[in-house]
């Protein structure tokens, strides 16, 4: 490390940041999806033994680490929304006494918000993933530049001297290899990582579609 020069001092510290704020998202995240398939279990749990909606907004703060909860939050808000703007007496009789009815309207209503609010959850998910995948893409290129520049000047010291040997190239092309092992370093934990944290993401958003369809279904069930 006395020995290298400038640029590939550099070339260092940068793959280090890279690998330091890689490592950091990494742990944070897979701290994040474990908390998140406890809460979700628990919550889902909850939500089919409560027999009524409002016993389960009561308890939604207690899994507040989990998105099925902000989806529920939303499509439950929308629900009464929609249920205070019903007039009873524009519809059908209900098939549920001492429910209101709604109209199809409503339920596209409610629809949509459990869709708005699948994707505002799946975009906090998301957060940090695009440095992940930046750091698997770029710290290869930013080693093999170390490692180029390494090279070169490993050659033009060659030239300067009067005799060629193995003796005065080597330590310039072992210390110009080092940048590229450690952008390998850098990059292969990342996109194993991306890799293993996008495939629990795609099964967090389908548990979020089944679940607002799951409450829809119960919406319609019990108001139409």
């Amino acid at each position: 490390m006395q020995k290298m020069g400038v640029t590939a001092l550099a070339v260092l510290i940068l793959l280090l940041v890279f690998s330091l704020f890689s490592w950091t998202i990494i742990l944070r995240k897979w701290l994040t999806f474990r908390h998140i398939a406890v809460q979700s279990h628990g919550f889902v749990a909850h939500f089919r033994k409560c027999s009524r909606l409002s016993e389960v907004s009561a308890a939604s703060s207690l899994y507040h680490g989990t998105p099925l909860s902000g989806i529920f939050e939303a499509g439950y808000q929308e629900l009464n929304a929609q249920i205070q703007s019903a007039n009873p007496k524009e519809h059908a009789p209900s098939s549920n006494p001492g429910h209101p009815v709604l109209s199809g309207r409503s339920f596209e209503a409610i629809q949509r918000s459990l869709q708005r609010a699948a994707a505002a959850e799946l975009s906090v998910i998301e957060r940090s993933m695009s440095w992940l995948a930046t750091t698997g893409a770029v710290t290869p290129f930013i080693g093999l530049f170390g490692t180029v520049i390494g090279i070169i000047n490993a050659f033009q010291g060659l030239g300067l001297e009067k005799t060629a040997s193995i003796q005065a190239v080597a330590p310039g092309i072992a210390e110009a290899l080092i940048a590229t092992a450690a952008g390998l370093f850098a990059a292969i934990p990342a996109v194993i990582a991306y890799n293993q944290f996008i495939s629990r993401i795609k099964n967090i958003a389908t548990e979020m579609d089944d679940f607002s369809a799951e409450f829809l279904n119960l919406v319609e069930r019990s108001f139409n």
